[in-house]
């Protein structure tokens, strides 16, 4: 029998006591055997008494470990992480390339993860260091390879992509004529960026730690091509409208905005019944497309706003639509008068809810051309040869007084009154259009309300200050005309013409005005609506 067996099988004649005894002294001397059996020469260690340091890396950089010391290893580890999520990921589209940093776009590292990885490395019997000296042990060591473990902040990263998507998105430019060359100018397809599609592969990009990715797009055609455009005939400017800017240097911002509003506009050719919309042709007035900051109005109050002085361009345009006879689709007046044109003839547009939709009633196509240079914004429609007379007819029916406040303002000197800005009444006035060709004629009319502009005085609450020189709102009393009429056309004549004088393209251009209650100076100090006007 054998020594095991035979020690075994007289265990049940022992007592309790005894067979504890003898079952200590029993695997004692097992354990010491399997112990001299292990030391043996040519033998592996046992996992569990594993030592070997292993090469490490995270993220790709080595991790140096510090038996002993994990806060050190934690240290270097969340360096690493740092540099991470402070590097930057470029996002690229045909033609285009962006970068942020992972940060920004919504990286976040997994701090308790992290933790836990480093507690396993600095632990020589953790079972990522058993397993690795197992490999160490069968000749296939190889340096532990760590992903930084890193998760993803949703909201963040869609609120980054949409910033992205500004810069990123494309419109369209339709196929137009170029009037310089008296030729087509081809199409420009655009691309609208998928957020929530490219939100998946940034998150598969972070996982992986890639440098780059690309958005996923989507083609947007342009509405108009150059086969479509064929032959257009623009023989004759059909109807013109001007309107003057300040081209000065302090207005540089407003002045550029002008010029780039209008370059989105000029050529843009209207098919037969096609109805043209403001916004769509000109886009989103933002920084991204070029837009700078400018005065524009905001419920009523002068403020500063991107793309400021857009409106004039569609005003002018209105009034260049207006005289040539397009249809009117959609138009609406400001929330006070503007200096720069007529009451009745403005036409405010904000993207992308209020727009100016013009209608083409004619059988050929026609043209816009607008240029903005030495002062003057001018907007023609373009077309065959003009044969529509038409005139505009304003008459104020009813004006609404402002109200007029003090606010006070600790900058200024006790005493001193600025005037912050200057009262418009409201008007309420009916317009009319009469289009005459040859011995036909139509009359359309129709009403605006403009609501009155608080005049608003800073008054100084402040100490004296001898060097204090006002600056308030510089625009003078708003005067209209009770009674105006413009008639333009190719029959119009201008009574102030001289013999000889160069015909106009598109005809004369002749007003008739009334001044009557409202169109001199100090109206509204007589009236009653302001106490004076400086």
């Amino acid at each position: 029998m054998a020594l095991g067996e035979s020690v075994v099988s007289k265990l049940h004649l022992l007592r309790p006591r005894g067979r504890r005894d003898l079952v200590r002294i029993l695997v004692c001397s097992l354990v010491g055997g399997f112990a001299g059996w292990v030391a043996i020469p040519g033998r592996p260690m046992p996992i569990a008494e594993a030592v070997i340091l292993p090469e490490v890396t995270l993220d790709g950089k080595p991790l140096p470990i510090v038996e002993g010391d994990p806060a050190k290893t934690l240290r270097a580890a969340r360096t690493i992480a740092r540099a991470y999520v402070s590097s930057e990921l470029s996002i690229a589209v045909p033609g285009a390339t962006i970068t942020r940093s992972r940060e920004d776009l919504g990286a976040r590292v997994e701090h308790d993860r992290l933790a836990s990885l480093v507690s396993q490395l600095v632990d020589r019997r953790s079972a990522m260091r058993r397993a690795h000296a197992q490999h160490a042990a069968a000749g296939v060591a190889r340096p532990l390879a760590l992903p930084l473990p890193v998760t993803i902040d949703g909201e963040r990263a869609l609120s980054a992509l949409l910033d992205v998507k500004d810069d990123l998105d494309k419109v369209p430019v339709d196929a137009r004529l170029d009037l310089a060359r008296r030729e087509v100018a081809p199409e420009e397809n655009g691309r609208r960026v998928d957020v929530y599609a490219t939100l998946a592969r940034l998150d598969a990009a972070l996982a992986r730690g890639d440098g780059a990715l690309e958005a996923v797009v989507e083609n947007v055609p342009a509405a108009r091509t150059a086969a479509s455009i064929g032959d257009v005939e623009i023989d004759d400017v059909l109807g013109y409208f001007e309107t003057r800017y300040a081209p000065d240097r302090k207005h540089a911002d407003r002045t550029f905005n002008l010029r780039l509003a209008a370059s989105k506009l000029d050529g843009h050719v209207i098919m037969p019944g096609e109805i043209f919309d403001f916004n769509e042709v000109v886009g989103p007035r933002s920084e991204a497309n070029g837009y700078k900051v400018a005065p524009v109005i905001a419920q009523g109050e002068l403020v500063d706003g991107i793309g400021g002085g857009t409106c004039q361009i569609s005003g002018t345009l209105h009034g260049a639509a207006y005289f040539a006879g397009l249809d009117v689709v959609e138009r609406r007046p400001h929330s006070r008068p503007s200096f720069y044109i007529k009451m009745g003839m403005d036409a405010t547009v904000v993207y992308p809810t209020i727009t100016l939709r013009l209608r083409n009633p004619f059988s050929h196509p026609i043209v816009l051309h607008q240029t903005v240079e030495n002062g003057i914004v001018r907007a023609e429609i373009l077309g065959p040869k003009r044969t529509r007379d038409v005139t505009f007819v304003r008459k104020i029916n009813d004006v609404v007084p402002f109200v007029e406040t003090e606010k006070p303002d600790p900058k200024i000197p006790k005493g001193q009154r600025v005037l912050s800005q200057r009262g418009i009444p409201g008007f309420k006035l009916t317009r009319y259009r009469i289009l005459r060709d040859g011995a036909f004629a139509v009359r359309e009319h129709d009403t605006d309300t403009y609501p009155p502009t608080a005049q608003i005085w800073r008054v100084g609450t402040g100490e004296d200050d001898p060097k204090f020189v006002a600056a308030g709102d510089d625009h003078p009393e708003y005067v209209a005309d009770e009674y105006l009429s413009i008639s333009q056309g190719p029959t119009v004549v201008d009574p102030r013409a001289k013999p000889g004088d160069d015909a106009r393209a598109g005809g004369a251009m002749v007003e008739s005005r009334v001044a009557g209650r409202y169109g001199t100076r100090g109206w509204t100090v007589r009236e009653g609506f302001a106490k004076r006007v400086d």
